[in-house]
C-alpha cells in the first residue's frame, strides 16, 4: 500500500499514538483534553497525504527544496496553526519539534510494519513523506516563534501602559503636596491616591519577580510556620480594597483555620484572586472569599458574579500572561492586566502541595477554589 493511502487509512492509529505522546509532553499537573492533544493532528496527516499525492516536476521538486522561510512562514496550513496553539498551551519549542519526529517514526514503523518488501517506489514515498513533514515542521516553528515574539510584545506594551497610570497618579499627587495652599482634606484624599497607586504597583512587580523566579529556578520557594488562614485572608482583603476602594469585599469563615503556611505567599494567592475578581466581578453582588477547613486540608474560595468565562478559556486561564476580555459594561477598574496573577497563585499553590481550579457559569458565577494541606509537604507537625 502506498504510504499516502496508508496514512489516510489508518489515520486513528497514527493519532493515538501521537496523542500518547503529547500527553507525556504536556505540562505536568494539567490533563489536557484530547481535542487539545491531537491539535489539527488530523489535518495535518491529510495535508501530507494529498502533498505526497501530487504529481511534480524536477524543477517544482527543486524550488520545494529550497523554498524561502518567508514563502513557507506565510502560507496559512493546519501546522501553522497547531505551532501557534502549542506555544499558547505552554508546550516548549523543543517539545512541539519533538511530536514532529514522534510523527515520523510511527508513521515509518506502522507502515514499515506492513510493507512486504523494499522498492524504489517505497523510498521515493519515503522521501516524499519526509519532505512533506520537514515542511509542516518549519511551519509550526515559524508560527510558533511568531506567537512567541507577539506574546513578549503585547506583555511588553502592557507592562508600559499599566505602569504608566499608577506613576502618573504619584506624579500629580507629588506636584499638588508641594504646593504651600494645600489643605489637610485634600492631603488625606491625595494620600489615599497614592496608597492605591502603590499597591497596584507592589502587585505588578511581585508578580513579575515570582513569574522570573519560576522560569529561572522551578518551584517557587515557600517557608511554612504556623498561620492561621482566616488572618491570611483578611490581609489579602485590605491589600485588595486598597487597590480597589469601590469594590465591597466579604470574608466568610468556618471550621479550622491554623496550619502550616508560608503566610506572606498565600497572601499573594488570595490577594492575585481577589484582584481579579475585583476586575471582572458585576455590579449586583459583592466579592467573597470564604475559608473553610477540617482535620487535613483548608479550602479557600474566591467568588464574584461576572461575565461567564468560557469553557474553552477555562483550560489556559492559569497559563503565563493569558489574558481574559473585560466587557464594556463593566466599571470595576482593571488592576494588573499583566496576565500573570493566576499563574503566580497557581505556582505558589503547588509550592503548598495544593492545587487550585476554577469553575464558571452565569447562575453560579465565578468560583476559583484553592486546596491547602494543613500540614507542611516537607513533614512539619500541624
Amino acid at each position: 500500500m502506498k504510504l499516502s493511502r496508508f496514512i489516510l487509512s489508518h489515520m486513528d492509529e497514527i493519532l493515538g499514538e501521537w496523542e500518547s505522546f503529547a500527553r507525556s509532553l504536556s505540562i505536568p499537573g494539567i490533563l489536557l483534553p484530547v481535542a487539545e492533544l491531537q491539535d489539527h493532528a488530523r489535518q495535518m496527516l491529510q495535508a501530507i497525504a494529498v502533498d505526497m499525492e501530487t504529481i511534480e516536476s524536477d524543477q517544482q521538486k527543486k524550488e520545494k527544496s529550497i523554498a524561502e522561510v518567508s514563502r513557507i512562514s506565510g502560507e496559512e496550513s493546519a501546522a501553522a496553526t497547531h505551532g501557534s496553539l502549542r506555544q499558547i498551551s505552554g508546550f516548549t519549542m523543543p517539545q512541539v519539534t519533538a511530536e514532529f519526529r514522534a510523527m515520523r517514526a510511527s508513521v515509518l514503523r506502522l507502515w514499515m510494519d506492513k510493507s512486504t518488501r523494499a522498492s524504489k517506489a517505497n523510498t521515493e514515498e519515503i522521501l516524499r513523506f519526509n519532505e512533506a513533514i520537514d515542511q509542516a515542521l518549519q511551519q509550526s516553528a515559524i508560527r510558533f516563534s511568531d506567537q512567541s515574539n507577539r506574546t513578549r510584545d503585547t506583555f511588553l506594551a502592557i507592562l508600559g501602559h499599566d505602569l504608566r497610570s499608577p506613576l502618573a497618579t504619584m506624579t500629580m499627587a507629588g506636584a499638588f503636596l508641594v504646593r504651600p495652599t494645600i489643605d489637610q482634606a485634600n492631603t488625606v484624599q491625595i494620600g489615599a491616591r497614592v496608597a492605591r497607586s502603590a499597591a497596584t504597583m507592589t502587585t505588578m512587580v511581585n508578580d513579575l519577580l515570582e513569574y522570573a523566579r519560576s522560569q529561572l529556578g522551578g518551584a517557587i520557594p515557600i517557608r511554612p510556620v504556623l498561620a492561621d488562614i482566616v488572618d491570611i485572608c483578611r490581609t489579602a482583603l485590605e491589600d485588595a480594597s486598597a487597590a480597589h476602594p469601590d469594590c465591597v469585599f466579604q470574608l466568610e469563615t468556618d471550621g479550622e483555620s491554623i496550619g502550616d503556611y508560608d503566610s506572606a505567599r498565600l497572601a499573594q494567592v488570595f490577594s492575585n484572586l481577589l484582584n481579579n475578581a475585583a476586575q471582572y466581578k458585576g455590579e449586583k453582588h459583592p466579592v467573597t472569599i470564604s475559608a473553610s477547613g477540617n482535620a487535613d486540608a483548608t479550602i479557600v474560595q474566591v467568588k464574584n458574579y461576572g461575565p461567564e468565562i468560557p469553557r474553552a478559556l477555562l483550560a489556559a486561564i492559569f497559563d503565563p500572561l493569558v489574558q481574559l476580555s473585560v466587557a464594556t459594561d463593566q466599571k470595576g477598574p482593571a488592576s494588573t492586566s499583566l496576565g500573570l496573577g493566576l499563574f503566580i497563585a497557581r505556582e505558589i499553590t503547588r509550592s503548598h502541595g495544593g492545587t487550585i481550579d476554577v469553575e464558571s457559569s452565569t447562575e453560579s458565577g465565578t468560583i476559583f477554589t484553592v486546596r491547602l494541606p494543613r500540614a507542611a509537604i516537607h513533614g512539619i507537625a500541624k
